[in-house]
């Protein structure tokens, strides 16, 4: 039987990612079948999980998830793997302040499940204080259990010394101490850690995770952590959006590669088809496909190679003509008539839609979503309420003469107006859809 634990931490960027992926590279070197998952709607992270564990990685999300649909998740996560590592975003009690249990917290998923806890905690800068957070994190919610701490960002053995002692009069036992070291960190671009796909030394990095895991972790104790989680029978018909078509042409590569994994298994438990094809290779959709999704991800970095690719351009026209076609974020600013980048460079797009997009005066735009589409679209018909989030730096520079997609409101219920476009069989809108949530009668 599968067993999971939760990697979490009191905030972003305390060394979560760092440490999920030491420890599932130093498991898979030990021949344990692991698995990686991630709450909250990141991309970016499940990508490394899946590079560093041969396994698909995928995300899961109280607020935007239906519990139907986390225990249909959560059970395909189990799948083919004997150790589950799920990764926290944020803090551990960190999203929004309602409702209990569905705020997008990973607390929210540690409780439901029963996922055993390990709290990752940056001591830099301090010594047997960190035992008082420590304790305030394992005493906050009874339905959140902390089975260990592992230091991280330790400076020397008597800092480590400091801290363990403080932290293990507690009761609550210390799993290990990571060094700092500089060579470990990734780096970063406005969305997050530069993709896995784009990372040249992904596996000289794995190596160097894996064994500082096994010299600074207590692998055993950590893994003796894990329990069976806890997952409600799932209804077989669950999933998170219908598939837009029989058989989907999906554009992958580095510009369009934010797809969520439990969508796509989704799509193929429905009986449909993908079919991956590159615009950055200047390739159009198959055109033995009735319907066609443009991902998101970072079209900005490679305007002019997008702009250049004629065939592409023509080819997604062509198939727009009778099929639909529909963009999320970077996807949306492509069928825009134009993009310009942080340079301030304009370059032409595909055209399919009439704004146009920038980032040469950049606005992080960051939250839940919930949408109810004005217009059949790909990803469904009026009326629909889908649950998602936005996380993107482009502005709209010209909004275009489209009608607009869908109403939004943000993960309290406030009104954020109309977003996104359609026309004819072409739709788009920077929100991300992570799940269905009915359809408004």
């Amino acid at each position: 039987m599968t067993r999971g634990l939760m990697i979490a931490a009191p905030r972003s960027g305390g060394g979560k990612t760092t440490l999920t992926l030491a420890l599932l590279a130093a498991l898979r070197r030990r021949g344990v079948g692991v698995r990686g998952a991630k709450t909250g709607p990141d991309y970016i992270d499940p990508a490394f999980h899946e590079a560093l564990t041969g396994r698909s990685s995928l995300n899961l999300d109280s607020w935007a998830m239906p519990p139907a649909l986390l225990d249909d998740v959560m059970a395909q996560a189990c799948l083919d793997c004997e150790i589950l590592v799920t990764e926290a975003s944020m803090g551990l009690f960190d999203g929004l302040m309602d409702p209990r249990g569905a705020r997008g917290a990973p607390a929210d998923i540690a409780a439901r499940f029963g996922l055993p806890v390990i709290l990752v905690l940056d001591i830099s800068g301090q010594g047997q204080s960190a035992a008082a957070t420590a304790l305030g994190f394992a005493t906050l919610d009874p339905t959140v259990r902390i089975a260990g701490v592992i230091l991280n960002r330790v400076g020397s053995p008597r800092h480590a010394a400091m801290a363990t002692q403080a932290i293990t009069a507690t009761g609550i036992p210390v799993l290990g101490a990571f060094g700092r070291d500089t060579q470990l960190q990734m780096p970063e671009r406005h969305l997050g850690l530069v993709q896995a796909r784009e990372h040249g030394g992904l596996d000289e990095l794995a190596a160097r995770l894996a064994a500082q895991a096994e010299r600074d972790l207590d692998l055993d104790a950590i893994l003796a952590c894990a329990l069976p989680p806890h997952i409600d029978p799932v209804a077989p018909s669950t999933i998170a959006l219908p598939p837009p078509g029989q058989r989907i042409a999906v554009a992958n590569d580095a510009a369009f590669s934010f797809l969520y994994a439990h969508i796509v298994a989704g799509w193929r438990s429905a009986g449909a088809e993908i079919h991956p094809f590159s615009p950055l290779d200047d390739e159009g959709p198959d055109d033995r496909c009735d319907a066609c999704w443009l991902p998101g991800g970072y079209p900005e970095l490679h305007a002019g190679q997008l702009a250049a690719a004629g065939h592409f351009r023509h080819a997604l026209a062509r198939f727009a003509q009778t099929r639909p076609v529909h963009g999320e974020c970077g996807g949306f600013m492509v069928l825009g008539e134009s993009l310009t980048d942080k340079a301030g460079e304009t370059h032409r797009m595909t055209g399919l839609l009439g704004h146009a997009t920038s980032f040469a005066r950049r606005r992080m735009n960051l939250g839940y979503r919930s949408a109810t589409l004005r217009h059949d679209c790909a990803i469904g018909v009026v009326g629909t309420v889908l649950r998602g989030h936005e996380f993107h730096y482009a502005t709209v520079t010209d909004p275009g003469l489209d009608a607009p997609l869908a109403s939004l409101h943000d993960g309290y219920g406030m009104d954020r107006g109309a977003g996104g476009a359609r026309r004819g069989h072409v739709s788009g809108t920077f929100f991300h859809v992570l799940s269905t949530a009915g359809t408004l009668s």
